[in-house]
């Protein structure tokens, strides 16, 4: 079950991606990322993070370790719940889906600012590998255009 689970949130993260990347940014574009893409892995994150959270499933915990306590926020008590299938394509869901939120908000932000896709598609990239890196970049390079086009108003 959690392989499937995780095989499906992969591909709904790759094929967002490949249509922010690859495909006119339009509306249509952008609203099949969000909801399609970012609001499938949210739904997918929410049902499994109750599921888990409730006992509803069993997360299969690594063989030896301890059960998982969902009261437990500390370091230990994440280490469980990542040690184990359930919490790992629970938290891999919620990655992919602020990192998608993320890219779609840094596609839509650069092409307001007039930025190419030649130079979006590696900060994009960088966001979809590493999320926090390719944001920081991206507000590190959008910065002297914005401070621009709020001088220009």
């Amino acid at each position: 079950m959690w392989q499937t689970l995780f095989g499906f949130t992969n591909l709904v993260a790759v094929v967002a991606w490949a249509a922010l990347l690859l495909l006119p940014r339009r509306p249509l574009t952008h609203s099949a990322v969000l909801y399609a893409g970012v609001g499938l892995l949210c739904l997918t994150y929410a049902v499994l993070f109750v599921s888990l959270v409730s006992g509803a499933v069993d997360p299969v915990p690594v063989a030896g370790a301890a059960p998982y306590d969902p009261s437990d926020y500390s370091i230990e008590g994440l280490r469980k719940l990542f040690g184990s299938d359930g919490g790992l394509v629970t938290g891999w869901t919620h990655y992919l889906a602020f990192d998608l939120f993320v890219g779609l908000w840094i596609a839509r932000d650069a092409d307001a600012k007039g930025f190419s896709r030649l130079v979006q598609a590696p900060i994009l990239m960088l966001t979809f590998l590493a999320g926090p890196l390719g944001l920081f970049l991206w507000l590190v390079l959008r910065e002297r255009r914005a401070r621009a086009s709020a001088r220009a108003r």
